[in-house]
């Protein structure tokens, strides 16, 4: 249980802590500027699709897709609750001080980067032949031709 759920919480947190660490940049560094704050969460938006990405990428070679796919989405999920209900207060705000509309911007635009980096993880990992179920076919295929063919006799 534990080696399933650990790494699910760990990529949970590291993509808080990249919200967090945006935050921090856009408060201390540029508190006044709005269009540098824009900047950075779009800089923290890529950065959370690079990461889902990578993780595609490495779980998509030793699980199948209906399982590393439930896993990111938890992660996602957890990450995505955190990021709005936490993230505010280390940036001084509150989770709805900027509306509604930002309140669920900020939603659509987390899952559009955490699905589309997860799909290029993922689209990456198909096309180099390294998923999951292609080496599955590959180690399929070898055994098929290391035996060798029956000879039916008359």
């Amino acid at each position: 249980m534990k080696d399933r759920w650990l790494p699910i919480g760990v990529l949970a947190g590291v993509l808080f802590a990249v919200n967090v660490a945006a935050r921090l940049v856009a408060r201390l560094g540029f508190n006044d500027d709005g269009e540098a704050q824009d900047r950075v969460s779009l800089g923290m938006f890529v950065v959370i699709g690079l990461i889902l990405a990578v993780m595609a990428f490495l779980w998509g070679r030793r699980h199948p897709a209906g399982r590393w796919i439930a896993d990111i989405g938890a992660a996602s999920i957890v990450a995505v609750l955190l990021t709005i209900f936490v993230g505010p207060f280390v940036s001084g705000d509150s989770p709805f001080e900027g509306g509604a509309g930002d309140f669920f911007a900020q939603i659509w635009l987390y899952a559009a980067f955490a699905i589309g980096g997860s799909l290029v993880g993922f689209l990456i990992l198909v096309a180099l032949g390294l998923d999951y179920r292609s080496q599955g076919l590959k180690r399929f295929a070898e055994a098929k031709m290391a035996k060798p063919r029956r000879v039916v006799r008359r």
